[in-house]
Parts: structure tokens; C-alpha cells; sequence
């Protein structure tokens, strides 16, 4: 039995947060690591983070159709889910848990041959999203200006997941995941 999992929602929302809560949660999900063609990171590991590579190496990716999806998320940066990764998945006897990009979620959503559980993570507020963004620090303020321009586009699109969860408190975001999460997973689709 195929299932997916899709955690998705605009830059700084704490998907990766929750992300990591529901591995935690169900060790019967696993990780599936994007590419992306941005540069890497202090502190992060090539397939583990990503599947860091240059914008050459992704083209010749997508040239050869080895991508469920990608996207040029900004300018001149590539994000994509390797089909080679839901395989490595299925070979554990796992169920993928994708965090992705709202528009790349909406696309494996339409190039899976079945239906997966696709879960938009909304902040408050665009105010909260650019606190949360500083907070970080992981990007410059061209990058933070370019993140809450998208993200005021991609809260638009929350009508074509499953569920949208506002990550507002932490704690009640967690627990209104697991409790959906556990019932997708113990029940036939």
C-alpha cells in the first residue's frame, strides 16, 4: 500500500520543525531529502539536508526526467523531489514524508498515481512569517523580502491540500499532526 505524506507551506512557517516531530512520532516515516541546487549551508550534510548540487548538475536531472518535481524557486535556484528517493523509501518498507515547496507539493500532487495526504503549515500572520525569517538569520534582506513576497502568494493556495494547520502554538500544531497523521497511516485509503 502506497502513502505519502506532504508537509508544505510558505518559507519559515516550521515545517521542517513539524517535520522532524512526526519522525519522531511514527518511526514508520521516513525523510525524503530534496535537491536543490543552492548553496550549502554551515552546518549541513549533503544527503542528509539535501542533495546539494550546481545548476548544471540539476538541469541534467530534469533533462533526463529523474525529477518528481522541481521547481526554479528563485532566481537561478533549483528545489526537486527525486524519484530515486521515494524509491530508497519503499526499499525500507517506509512511507515517505515530503517537506516542500507549496508549488512543487501541488505538482507531485497531480504526477502521483495516487492520492497522498497533503497538509499546508500556515503562520498567523505575514508578520509572524518575516519575525520568524529574521529570527533565523540565514538570509539577507533581499532573500527575506523575496521569501514574504512568495509566501503572501502561496497562502493562496491552501485550498488545494488536504488540511491546513496553523502553526500559531507549537504544542497544539504538533498534536493536531500527529492526530491526523496516525489516522491516515492506520486506515486503507
Amino acid at each position: 500500500m502506497q502513502k505519502v505524506i506532504i508537509l508544505s507551506g510558505p518559507s519559515g512557517v516550521g515545517k521542517n520543525t513539524l517535520g522532524d516531530f512526526l519522525l519522531q512520532q511514527f518511526p514508520e516515516l521516513s525523510y525524503s531529502v530534496s535537491a536543490t541546487s543552492r548553496p550549502i549551508r554551515k552546518g549541513e550534510q549533503d544527503g542528509v539536508d539535501y542533495h546539494f548540487m550546481n545548476n548544471e548538475e540539476f538541469e541534467l536531472k530534469i533533462k533526463e526526467d529523474e525529477l518528481l518535481e522541481w521547481q526554479e524557486v528563485y532566481d537561478g535556484t533549483y528545489y526537486g523531489t527525486l524519484k530515486e528517493e521515494l524509491d530508497r523509501i519503499n526499499k525500507l518498507n517506509k512511507f515517505p514524508l515530503l517537506v516542500i515547496d507549496v508549488f512543487g507539493a501541488i505538482n507531485i500532487m497531480k504526477n502521483l498515481k495516487f492520492k497522498p495526504l497533503s497538509i499546508f503549515i500556515q503562520a498567523p500572520g505575514l508578520d509572524i512569517l518575516e519575525k520568524r525569517l529574521r529570527d533565523r538569520a540565514t538570509d539577507s534582506e533581499d532573500k527575506i523580502q523575496k521569501r514574504l513576497e512568495k509566501a503572501s502568494v502561496e497562502m493562496h493556495e491552501s485550498a488545494q491540500f488536504d488540511l491546513t494547520i496553523i502553526n500559531d502554538d507549537l504544542k497544539q500544531a504538533q498534536l493536531q499532526l500527529q492526530t491526523v497523521v496516525d489516522y491516515f497511516l492506520k486506515h486503507p485509503l
